[in-house]
């Protein structure tokens, strides 16, 4: 990757929003559902993570397929099961929010929120996209200095 690549795909993330990439809406679970319920639904929805909120629809837990790898029995809860650390981004922060808790935490799945409510998820799948398809065209690109080609930083 050349450093002028690197700056556009930087340039990209600092201007997309979380809000035109995010899954909306975004299929939740509550912690008494049982872990058959929920293999079920993410398996006819093609879903990889649901979080899991409480009855005001605020995140207390996600759980992913490979949460679910282990054999745990069908009629467990999944409150048993869930992850109890949640990262959460605000829906209009920008899109390197997400990629730097993704990174930061090692994980592929941020719970999007508004109001502390959760709206939607965005995956590393969901920023590799941006990055595939250029779904953001620069409007004033960078441009090099006319003294030594290199832009100011």
């Amino acid at each position: 990757m050349t450093k002028g690549s690197f700056h556009f795909l930087t340039w990209i993330l600092m201007n997309a929003k979380i809000s035109d990439l995010m899954m909306h809406p975004v299929m939740t679970a509550t912690p008494h559902q049982t872990i058959g319920h929920l293999k079920e639904v993410m398996r006819e929805n093609s879903s990889s993570c649901m979080p899991v909120v409480d009855t005001e629809n605020r995140p207390v837990g996600i759980i992913t397929a490979s949460d679910m790898l282990d054999d745990h029995p069908d009629n467990s809860p999944v409150s048993a099961h869930m992850n109890k650390q949640v990262y959460t981004v605000p829906q209009y922060n920008d899109a390197s929010m997400a990629a730097r808790i993704m990174r930061n935490h090692r994980i592929h799945h941020v719970v999007v929120t508004h109001e502390q409510e959760v709206v939607g998820i965005i995956s590393s799948y969901d920023l590799l996209k941006l990055v595939e398809n250029h779904r953001f065209v620069m409007k004033n690109p960078p441009t090099e200095s006319s003294k030594g080609g290199k832009r100011l930083q």
